[in-house]
């Protein structure tokens, strides 16, 4: 509160005191308040250093800013506003104009200011009113009031401008006004107000206002990508950075106590989104703990396996006072995903992560460091397989305490050859896999070992399961119902022929040697290819798109799923290849046909691609979009398999015709999260079946690929809402082919 800052005794603050000077004033007043009026003439650059410092504070507590102000940059700063825009210099320049070109010549502390103003903005907390003179002359006020949460209100006015220099350095003096110190002093900050609230509420005769929209989109859109306790901690290495500055104590001293003050309004770790866990989330850890601190979490996708496996980690911080955790991950994308995790239980300290385009081992050092120091502290280490893996990683690997908590993120990918061979060294007492679906197709050996290195004794019980039928049955539900539509496609007769041909070739052929098995594999992959990119898919994938839109008159939140070059199953996802996401020239050809036929469909209706190539950004604006509606439609093939959270998918369409049930349970998993105002999901499964070519010797092997493409449709159909649906769409050719849904 203002109340309990221990303000000058003369209430003027100036260089010449050795303590109380116009920095002592602003970054206190900050500190301790809820929202701050300014009414100013020139916002000079150089002021941004100042008014950084304290400003986090502010905004943990509630901060809001409205700022009267010059849309002009003042000359001071013109050279900088020429160095980041390659311009010539003119009298008036508006910095607001280009901040991309702006952002890259600015100092920390300037970003810092900028991306505090960014989220006042984004959470609606900042209102502004530019303002030029009607005649002549130019804005100059330098005047504000500060208020706290008890409505407790500070004015301040004098000769010091909104500068570096005018704050730290100049000659200059702030006279502050506290309205409980006398009559006098009330009134002085109630002229303030009316005056501000006068050019605020487009009230005052002599200026004429500018648009501000503009401005604020520019800032947000420049400066608007971090969370709140991410600024906080910004906030903390700015004040220790500028200790090791500036010599002079009285600074040291300020900076130490603001220190402290965040250090109180930092959070501490606790439970996300003010709750507590669910009871499957309870049970999770409970089992986890009896099972010795080991095993696997068989839970589905969209159940939420990240925060299960953090409430573990929230439980052992609870216990030891700080937490320490390794998590393993298959791509970049979870890196940047599991921060995020992480920050919503207030893990903060010490998050480091590590990947190829990452600087991370200088940290990874420092944790050593702290060690050899005997130092308490806690961390938590995001890194992808592939960097696991490396020498690099695996020397500072060896520095971590036992008691580190590994948790691996699809924990299938253990089983792959290169990581396995690490495992036999691994040190870390305390383990969480995670997996919605644990097993590695075809590799019971493998799958043995990592059911050992996760402490699962029983091969036929997990640590702990939560399945697609608990998620949805049970309440509170953790995923939503949905609707299963199967779309039968009938391959053309050219494709029917090269089917058949396919067929007989393999009948015919019984592999003796290695080199054989070789092309009876291949035989069998290019017959799956003519399911995989069946002409008639298209056609089918048109009419839905059709029926879809003359009932909600747009697209908003689908996702397509397009059959890929080869067949998917036929690659194992090994998540030390960073190849294995990326498109080839086939997958990218067929992706963008089917890209283009919605586009071609409708001209209203937005889409974008997601593939393996899309940079960070791109996929975070494609999200974002995506989430707000704005974009209707995203195309995809594999890219979307790899447990990145996609918000508010309401609508799948699967045109990739696979077998693999890691990708289809995966995939379903994506489109069943819970979302405001979503009551279900629907989706459309295109399912290829070849016409029966009654010669009674392919008899089997027909019914063998039709078994194989039922298998994801029971799947989907048995905890759909509408089963019956797709027991009458297949009935005649279960009879045919004497299968059983």
């Amino acid at each position: 509160m203002l109340k309990d800052i221990e303000f000058a005794e003369e209430r003027i603050y100036d260089q010449e005191d050795g303590v109380n000077n116009p920095y002592r004033f602003f970054i206190d007043s900050f500190s301790q308040s809820s929202r701050l009026d300014l009414l100013l003439g020139y916002f000079t650059l150089s002021s941004l250093n100042v008014l950084s410092y304290g400003f986090a504070s502010f905004l943990k507590n509630g901060g809001i800013l409205r700022v009267v102000l010059n849309e002009f940059v003042k000359v001071d700063d013109i050279d900088i506003i020429v160095e980041a825009k390659n311009t010539e210099i003119r009298n008036d320049i508006s910095f607001y104009e280009d901040l991309e070109s702006l952002k890259k010549v600015l100092s920390k502390p300037d970003k810092h200011f900028f991306e505090c103003i960014a989220w006042l903005i984004t959470n609606n907390r900042i209102q502004f009113q530019f303002i030029r003179m009607k005649v002549r002359g130019i804005p100059h006020n330098k005047n504000g009031i500060f208020y706290d949460n008890s409505n407790n209100r500070v004015g301040f006015t004098g000769s010091c401008n909104f500068t570096g220099s005018g704050i730290l350095y100049n000659m200059e003096n702030v006279l502050a006004i506290l309205e409980w110190d006398s009559n006098i002093s009330n009134r002085q900050i109630d002229k303030f107000e009316n005056s501000f609230n006068k050019y605020f509420n487009k009230e005052a005769k002599n200026v004429e206002y500018l648009d501000s929209k503009k401005v604020k989109e520019n800032i947000e859109k420049t400066f608007g990508n971090k969370e709140l306790e991410q600024i906080l901690e910004d906030e903390k290495e700015l004040f220790d950075n500028l200790k090791n500055e500036l010599e002079e104590n009285y600074i040291n001293r300020i900076n130490d106590e603001q220190f402290n003050i965040l250090e109180e309004n930092y959070p501490t770790p606790c439970f996300p989104f003010n709750s507590n866990p669910r009871a499957y989330q309870i049970q999770a850890y409970e089992n986890w703990v009896f099972n010795n601190y080991k095993g696997i979490f068989a839970m589905a996708t969209g159940t939420g396996k990240t925060i299960t496996s953090l409430n573990c980690l929230l439980e052992n911080y609870k216990k030891n006072g700080n937490y320490k955790a390794l998590i393993l991950v298959p791509t970049i994308s979870l890196v940047n995903q599991w921060v995020k995790e992480c920050k919503k239980f207030n893990f903060h300290e010490n998050l480091i992560k590590v990947y190829s385009l990452n600087n991370w081992q200088a940290e990874l050092s420092r944790l050593t460091t702290l060690k050899l120091l005997n130092k308490e502290f806690s961390f938590i280490i995001i890194a992808t397989y592939a960097s696991f893996v490396t020498k690099k990683f695996q020397d500072h690997l060896m520095n971590l305490s036992e008691e580190t908590l590994l948790i691996a993120d699809e924990c299938h990918n253990m089983g792959s050859n290169s990581i396995m061979k690490k495992l036999k060294t691994f040190h870390l007492k305390n383990r969480i896999g995670l997996s919605a679906t644990p097993e590695r197709q075809f590799q019971d050996e493998v799958n043995s070992k990592i059911l050992d290195f996760f402490g699962e004794e029983n091969e036929n019980k997990y640590t702990f399961s939560y399945t697609m039928y608990d998620a949805i049955k049970k309440e509170p539900r953790a995923l939503c119902p949905y609707r299963y539509y199967p779309k039968i496609v009938r391959l053309t007769d050219t494709e029917f022929k090269k089917y058949e041909d396919y067929s007989k070739q393999i009948l015919r052929f019984h592999p003796k040697n290695d080199e054989e098995k070789e092309i009876f594999n291949r035989l069998c992959i290019a017959r799956q290819r003519i399911i995989h990119k069946a002409e008639n898919k298209l056609e089918v994938f048109k009419l839905i798109l059709l029926e879809e839109y003359s009932k909600r008159k747009n697209l908003k939140y689908t996702l397509v799923y397009v059959a890929e070059g080869l067949a998917d199953e036929d690659i194992e996802f090994d998540a030390t290849r960073s190849d294995i996401l990326k498109e080839t020239d086939s997958d990218l050809n067929l992706l963008n046909l089917y890209t283009r036929t919605i586009g071609e469909l409708f001209d209203n209706v937005s889409v974008k691609q997601f593939i393996g190539t899309t940079s960070s950004d791109d996929r975070k604006s494609i999200l974002d979009d995506f989430a707000s509606g704005s974009l209707q439609v995203i195309t995809s093939m594999k890219c979307l398999d790899e447990g990145i959270d996609v918000p508010r998918s309401e609508l799948a369409i699967f045109c990739a015709s696979t077998g693999n049930p890691r990708q289809f349970i995966q995939r379903r998993g994506r489109v069943l999260r819970l979302a405001e105002g979503k009551d279900e999901a629907i989706i459309y499964d295109l399912v290829v079946v070849p016409e029966p070519s009654g010669d009674s010797s392919l008899f089997k092997i027909e019914q063998s690929e039709i078994e194989k493409e039922l298998r994801r449709v029971r799947d989907f159909a048995e905890m759909s809402e509408n089963i019956h649906h797709t027991r009458q769409i297949l009935e005649p050719l279960l009879n045919h082919y004497q299968l059983k849904l």
